[in-house]
């Protein structure tokens, strides 16, 4: 006996309007043929209605499904035969399939199928086979296997990180036009924006080490509260993310680092969906922005490097932060601050620039300071390390200042006297002075060019030659212009 909660929904709706049909004779002692007859049905259907509904209750009154419903009336060699040709690779049409069909099945002596018959049977396969068959193992993993998404229960406890290439074309030094990278960590909860850093070349450890030193320290925009040391930090298989020099880090930070399924991007679908907001949002509203292909040309590049890192700042500190978000329904930075809570961190930042800063460059403190990129870098501490070695640690991003330690502990902060009262990156320093050589190399080559085309002496005329007369001898002693 069938169940009801065994049956569809449409065979519950036929087997209720069949009732509705037999309830006045049920309930009310109508007259089953009256009853039939007020509903448009005839009495001879009323009557088994009413026999199927005596033996088996409201599911009686149900379509009997077929008994042959599961089972094919072609040969089975027929049906894996059509089965198999489904599952070849490079994948074949119905009509194909027919065809070839048709072809064994008259070289068998089988009824040959009908076009409909071979595209049921080539629609009843298993979509996760037929993934797995013409798709591959990647294909079939992206589109039917389970996939465990990590949820973290507390701010900080999860911090995702990863790369992008953004959509949007700047100028670097040069003023040549460059697609920038982007280097973003999210926290996993309130789906935060903990840090981030920008750059014309490839993703690298340098960038992800910045990245990390603006997610865990303070931030300079009192609104931007989001800092602290992470639970997990939890990215790709990028070399970057497996370096030796970040295993270090983490494991004196007590961070645990924890790489995604190589090939498998799902996991990091949450900081795939802040790339995408990005992309959608703050791109279009910039000027070399690359649309998609047909959707008009893209517009001129003119932000450089460092106005590209304020637009993307103030972006995330404005408007990402403060809206609520679609998943969670509360705004990232109120939900990551929620519960009133203090985030863990290190002791000072020249510690965390001392473990993230892999840029190190060994000097000697000289007596007018320490000599670096061809900059000279100065403060009253360094007084008592005159002729000493020390380390310098510096942010490619910001050549104003440098850090420098002695022995592996924090001495000082040295500025740049030429460069205190502005920020200026390494490249651009590399950029100016590269084109000041190029500019002296130029106005070089025109000068001897001038001497070569003017000075030079013209050839001796053909004379008649005189007695030469032998020439003066050479004093020993050397005369000076004062003799």
């Amino acid at each position: 006996m069938v169940a009801l909660s065994e049956l569809s929904e449409q065979q519950r709706d036929l087997a209720q309007r069949r009732f509705e049909v037999l309830r006045p004779h049920i309930e009310d002692g109508v007259a089953l043929a009256d009853a039939a007859a007020a509903a448009g049905i005839p009495a001879r259907t009323a009557r088994h209605w009413l026999a199927r509904f005596r033996v088996g209750g409201l599911p009686g009154l149900a379509r009997a499904p077929r008994r042959d419903r599961d089972t094919r009336r072609q040969p089975a060699e027929l049906v894996a035969l059509v089965e198999g040709l489904a599952l070849r690779r490079p994948r074949s049409s119905t009509a194909h399939i027919h065809r070839q069909a048709v072809r064994v099945a008259g070289e068998r002596g089988w009824r040959a199928p009908s076009y409909g018959t071979v595209r049921s049977i080539v629609v009843a396969l298993d979509p996760g086979l037929v993934a797995l068959a013409h798709d591959g193992p990647a294909g079939y993993r992206d589109r039917f296997e389970l996939v465990f998404r990590r949820e973290a229960a507390a701010a900080n406890a999860i911090w995702q990180a990863d790369h992008t290439q953004l959509d949007v074309m700047i100028l670097d030094e040069q003023g040549r036009p460059a697609r920038p990278w982007l280097t973003a960590i999210l926290d996993d909860f309130s789906r935060a924006v903990a840090g981030y850093a920008v750059n014309v070349g490839a993703p690298s450890a340098l960038q992800t080490a910045l990245a990390l030193r603006q997610a865990i320290w303070r931030k300079p925009d009192p609104v931007w509260t989001v800092c602290g040391l992470p639970g997990v930090l939890y990215s790709d298989h990028g070399s970057d993310f497996k370096s030796h020099h970040l295993e270090q880090v983490a494991a004196d930070l007590r961070i645990q680092l924890i790489n995604s399924t190589a090939g498998v991007p799902q996991g990091r679908g949450k900081i795939e969906r802040l790339f995408g907001t990005i992309t959608t949002e703050l791109l279009p509203e910039l000027p070399g922005y690359l649309p998609p292909a047909g959707a008009g040309p893209p517009s001129p590049p003119r932000l450089s490097l460092a106005e590209l890192d304020a637009a993307l700042g103030h972006w995330i500190s404005a408007s990402y932060h403060a809206r609520p978000h679609s998943e969670t329904k509360i705004a990232p930075l109120e939900r990551w601050a929620g519960g009133g809570w203090l985030p863990r961190l290190p002791e000072s930042l020249e510690q965390l620039d001392l473990l993230l800063l892999a840029v190190a460059k060994p000097r000697i403190v000289h007596r007018d300071g320490i000599r670096f990129a061809g900059l000279r870098y100065l403060d009253l501490t360094l007084a008592a390390y005159v002729g000493e070695p020390v380390t310098v640690r510096y942010d490619p991003r910001d050549m104003a200042e440098i850090r420098v330690f002695h022995d592996g502990k924090f001495l000082c902060r040295a500025v740049s006297p030429e460069l205190a009262d502005q920020t200026i990156s390494l490249r651009e320093l590399q950029a100016v002075r590269t084109a000041r050589r190029r500019q002296l190399r130029s106005a070089l080559d025109q000068r001897r060019s001038l001497v070569d085309d003017i000075a030079l002496p013209a050839a001796p005329a053909t004379s008649t030659p005189t007695t030469s007369q032998p020439a003066a001898p050479r004093p020993r002693l050397r005369r000076y212009r004062e003799d």
